[in-house]
């Protein structure tokens, strides 16, 4: 079936850094539906050839020796621009002129994806004009709608928008994109769980001491500064990446591989996490801001904003119960690497003599999201010619040595999943609202109580000197490793 896809906002910079050439790539690779068609929708006034000029450019210098100019002539013919507003009844008229037009020539009806690349205070009044004009009927073809995140800033504006798009799309019409679930190393998750024996078995509280869950990043927040301070850590990375790394790690097996099947359990996790109460957040939660924060363009001076958090949750499930989920991000960090870290318990008995029970290293699976993408399983070996003296040694898997090309971007496998109407990747309306639900009572603690206290650090640490403090008062120590695969 042809395949129109209307990208609104599509002058900014989520177009021309990630989609366009995403797009690009899964035509390179002959994966795009034929008769494809993309469309352009934004106030700024292009052509079509000036559009596509200007996305030549950009999409070169983002795919840089993989940019094919030939290629690209062929790719940029299906491209095509429509100037309007977002709050112009007339532009969207226009606009479905527009589509009919270009779609006139195909003898099939064909599936048509409207993808909001706006700022997000525009997602309600471009879901109601889709719906005033005709445009989400699907009398003459399917017809789904992309969301990025953030999807709403708290439960409450989450409900909000949830109800925007019901009132014009049915719930399977949307998909809720987070880039990170079209990461080959997340979905790989899902292989490495349930594609082999060897880890189901130890895969519960009876041999998990804890997970670590880490999203680090080196850079600060540069020009994002006016938008960061209003939303801080929590808002920006919690409920969105690292819940669904979350879900993804403690969720049980899927009946199979189907998007309502894989969505039920990732929402039964967050049925069993537990909210943290204002006295728990003092206790569970850590906050932090790196020197300097307050001096970014856009920042408050007196800014209370937290560039660090690490939060402590409980799956309250047979699998995971009394087993600690640890939730790290941070700005101006050591280094940039998301990594889960699956922390074994220590063998119920040491038998060798030589080697106390204490100074011998719990068996640790590390998985590495990125940069480094790729699996480490650390285990105990002999030293030769050492008597019985035990040393941790790695057991290594690495996307980049095992597997020739270059890993695709997330937005390739997500974009060519809508096309495909697959929503198993995308986040569900109550899973967005549960997600919120677990962040909202963090974030009020903080605002209310200023419990736990927000620390200084200094950038190109772990976070504040008390998160390693935290960890050691629980008998426990963060995996503080920059991601080496060889």
């Amino acid at each position: 079936m042809p395949l129109t896809l209307v990208i609104f906002g599509a002058s900014g910079d989520l177009t021309s850094r990630k989609l366009v050439p995403a797009l690009f790539q899964l035509f390179r690779k002959q994966r795009l539906p034929e008769g494809t068609q993309i469309v352009g929708f934004s106030r700024t006034p292009f052509s079509d050839d000036a559009w596509r000029q200007a996305l030549a450019k950009s999409t070169q210098s983002f795919n840089g020796e993989h940019f094919d100019r030939a290629v690209w002539d062929q790719f940029a013919a299906a491209i095509h621009y429509q100037a309007g507003d977002i709050d112009n009844g007339g532009a969207f008229d226009a606009l479905h002129a527009r589509l009919r037009e270009l779609e006139r020539s195909g003898s099939d009806p064909a599936t048509r994806v409207y993808y909001l690349a706006t700022a997000p205070q525009f997602y309600e009044e471009t879901v109601s004009r889709l719906g005033a004009c005709g445009l989400a009927d699907e009398k003459n073809g399917p017809r789904r709608i992309v969301i990025e995140k953030p999807f709403g800033s708290d439960a409450r504006s989450a409900h909000q928008l949830n109800d925007a798009l019901h009132r014009v799309f049915h719930e399977q019409q949307v998909y809720r994109i987070d880039h990170y679930l079209g990461k080959e190393t997340v979905q790989n998750i899902l292989v490495l769980r349930f594609a082999n024996t060897i880890f189901e078995p130890v895969w519960n509280r009876n041999y998990v001491d804890h997970v670590q869950i880490t999203v680090a990043e080196e850079v600060t927040v540069g020009r994002r500064g006016s938008f960061y301070d209003e939303t801080g850590i929590l808002r920006d990375m919690f409920q969105n990446h690292l819940l669904q790394l979350l879900m993804t790690t403690a969720m049980e097996p899927p009946v199979r591989f189907e998007a309502e099947a894989v969505r039920d359990e990732k929402v039964k996790v967050l049925h069993a996490i537990r909210p943290l109460s204002a006295a728990a957040a003092a206790t569970d939660t850590l906050r932090g801001q790196y020197r300097g924060y307050q001096s970014e363009p856009g920042v408050k001076p007196d800014s209370q904003t937290a560039t660090f958090a690490a939060v402590k949750l409980g799956v309250d499930n047979w699998r995971w119960q009394g087993v600690p989920f640890y939730l790290r991000s941070g700005k101006a960090m050591s280094c940039r690497t998301t990594q889960i870290v699956v922390q074994f318990r220590n063998p119920p008995h040491m038998v060798f003599d030589s080697q106390p029970a204490h100074a011998c290293d719990a068996d640790q699976l590390v998985i590495q999201i990125q940069p480094a993408e790729g699996i480490q399983l650390h285990i105990q070996t002999k030293v030769p010619d050492a008597g019985m003296r035990l040393r941790q040694t790695d057991l290594e898997f690495s996307f980049q040595r095992e597997f020739a090309g270059v890993m695709p971007e997330a937005y390739e496998r997500l974009l060519l999943d809508v096309f495909q109407g697959d929503a198993s990747l995308f986040a569900r309306a109550d899973e967005v609202e549960l997600a919120w639900g677990i962040i909202d009572p963090i974030v009020s603690a903080w605002q209310q109580t200023g419990r736990p206290p927000l620390e200084i650090y200094e950038p190109d640490l772990w976070g504040p000197a008390s998160a390693t403090e935290w960890m050691h008062r629980q008998g426990r120590q963060w995996f503080d490793t920059c991601p080496v695969l060889s």
